[in-house]
């Protein structure tokens, strides 16, 4: 099974610079990016026949039409184990309360810290290649 990762960002952009920062876990086949341009392709992608493979949701707050906080109670309710990790440029105290209380695994701030970003990914990959 390939663990997968989804990426949930309206900013077309966003897939070249994760796949260049993940370009040594994605030759070495440690797991896989998935990208979604909306919150409801998202939905959609979870709904899949892959979804199982998704181990994680990373995505972005601020999007048109549904908001990644809006999309994360949807996450948790089709897979309420599945971590997800919301990104957002406004980290106030308020929007990281609503993330947790939404269900967020973790909050990180805009422009993304990728070396922090990659040892949270790298331990939710291997925690579930060690629970498989």
């Amino acid at each position: 099974m390939i663990l997968r990762v989804l990426v949930v960002d309206d900013e077309p952009d966003v897939e070249a610079l994760f796949r260049q920062q993940f370009r040594r876990e994605l030759r070495d086949k440690l797991c896989s990016l998935d990208f979604a341009l909306s919150a409801e392709a998202a939905l959609l992608k979870l709904d899949d026949a892959v979804a199982g493979e998704i181990i994680l949701l990373v995505s972005d707050i601020n999007m048109p039409g549904m908001s990644g906080l809006d999309l994360l109670p949807l996450v948790k309710a089709r897979r309420p184990d599945l971590p997800v990790f919301m990104i957002s440029a406004y980290g106030d105290g308020e929007t990281i309360a609503q993330a947790a209380a939404r269900g967020a695994s973790k909050f990180l701030t805009k422009p993304v810290d990728f070396p922090v970003l990659k040892r949270e990914v790298s331990a939710v990959v291997a925690g579930a290649r060690g629970g498989a």
